[in-house]
């Protein structure tokens, strides 16, 4: 927003101010200011629209507080401590100033405003001299604003702000002073830190039926609940969206509402730690784009589940071919290789397979585990010509996510095909017997032959 040109609320403030203007049209003294009982053109509220610093007119008008400023400049000088508009457009947070602009906060706003306006001028003198001392002075609020003087560097503060315009407006009926940023009462913040209680966003807990032991004919105790930040009780496959071919959404694990993780604000943060890390950008862009795993792992880390993502590094990820990204799933599959259901960070893995050789870590793809084992000072993951090793360690640990960069893309081993024993058919070899009846009958001719018949029988042949 430019400083120099006009909104339309500004001008609509400003119109509202100049019709308030005396006929006379004369410039008025301070003592004539106090008791006109009129805003003329030279007053220090149309000198707010036309300075650096309109966003807090724009305030002034949202909170209601017109007529009461001009009512109290037409009593007595005011000073106004006001914050850049820079403060107010890019370094206030949204989330505040949306706070601030609904209508049922309107008491809140303008107790804010009101904390910058002082109902006297203040001047340079009234800082105090010495580094280190401070003098209040009351405000419209009822709040005080406490000048002080910088130890170290000499500046002058304004309740913690730095004084960065002195005198940029001076009026006969008050004066503006700039500072660095947008001062805020405690009272405001409470009502800010207040505004999600539970009792008013929290719906009522559904409860099943009493249960009745029929040994004891009396009512069995609840379970007692699981305390907060306790591992879930259900493993984390139960948890876990159904694959691809079943519903490409994830969806949400076991559990209510009152998460006592932000999963989906931790997964933002990785992901863009990793982008921030350089090289690790094509996992990212899987995570993200391609697949919607990023916002699976965030539901896993809100119902309070732990992951640890070995991300291949860019380089090895261009390996990967088309055919290999193509098949529905196959990205899903791939990622979920190389997520560990365990906290795990480089020095626990290195001294783990330091003591016991070969580990193998469960991972999100059932039932396949990767095989992680020392060599050359480092661990590696995977199998001979397929393994990875750890390239990167720790680019993120937060408790709750641990990423490590490998430099290899994983893949479980090819499991063997074994026919079913149904299906095997074993060929039977039967030994053919001995057909004994032609040497009967060969014998029998012979007999007739001797005793001199007649063999010409057809048998006999």
């Amino acid at each position: 927003m430019a400083t120099s040109g006009f909104d339309l609320s500004s001008l609509v403030l400003f119109f509202h101010l100049l019709f308030l203007l005396p006929l006379s049209g004369a410039a008025a003294s301070p003592e004539n200011t106090t008791r006109s009982g009129q805003v003329n053109s030279n007053s220090v509220l149309v000198a707010l629209i036309d300075s650096h610093y309109t966003e807090l007119a724009e305030l002034v008008e949202k909170a209601l507080l017109l007529q009461t400023l001009e009512d109290t400049v037409t009593k007595h000088n005011i000073t106004i401590f006001a914050p850049k508009n820079e403060a107010l457009e890019l370094h206030l947070d949204p989330e505040f100033k949306r706070f601030l602009l609904e209508p049922r906060n309107l008491r809140s706003l303008q107790t804010l405003i009101l904390s910058h306006i002082v109902p006297y001028r203040v001047g340079l003198h009234h800082w105090p001299a010495k580094p280190g001392d401070s003098t209040r002075h009351r405000a419209l609020s009822r709040v005080p604003v406490e000048l002080s003087t910088d130890v170290s560097s000499g500046e002058r503060l304004v309740s913690l702000a730095k004084l960065t315009g002195p005198h940029a407006v001076d009026r006969p009926d008050g004066v503006i002073h700039g500072i660095e940023r947008l001062i805020i009462p405690r009272s405001v913040q409470q009502d800010f830190n207040n505004r999600r209680s539970l009792s008013s966003i929290s719906a009522v807990k559904p409860e099943g039926a009493p249960e009745v032991d029929p040994r004891t004919n009396r009512l069995k105790r609840p379970a007692p609940p699981a305390k907060p930040g306790s591992p879930p009780a259900l493993p984390i496959y139960y948890a876990m969206a159904p694959g691809p071919d079943l519903a490409p959404a994830p969806a949400p694990g076991p559990g209510g509402p009152h998460h006592h993780f932000d999963g989906e604000r931790q997964v933002k943060d990785f992901i863009h730690t990793l982008l921030q890390y350089g090289g690790y950008n094509e996992m990212a862009d899987i995570l993200v784009n391609l697949t919607s795993l990023a916002v699976e792992m965030g539901r896993l880390v809100s119902e309070g589940y732990v992951l640890t993502i070995l991300a291949p590094n860019d380089e090895a990820m261009a390996k990967l071919t088309t055919d290999q990204l193509s098949e529905p799933g196959s990205p899903e599959q791939i990622v979920y290789y190389h997520i560990i259901p365990e906290y795990q960070t480089e020095e626990s893995m290195y001294n783990a397979v330091r003591r016991f050789g070969k580990v193998s870590y469960d991972t999100l793809r059932l039932p396949h585990k990767v095989v992680a084992q020392e060599a050359d000072g480092s661990v590696k993951f995977g199998h001979r010509d397929g393994s990875a090793y750890l390239f990167d360690p720790d680019i993120y640990t937060d408790g709750r996510i641990s990423v490590q960069g490998i430099d290899g893309v994983l893949f479980p081993p090819e499991e063997k095909k074994v026919t079913p024993a149904a299906q095997v058919v074993k060929q039977v070899k039967v030994a053919a017997g001995k057909q004994r009846r032609g040497k009967l009958l060969e014998a029998a001719c012979r007999m007739l032959v001797a005793i001199g018949q007649d063999s010409s029988f057809p048998t006999c042949q």
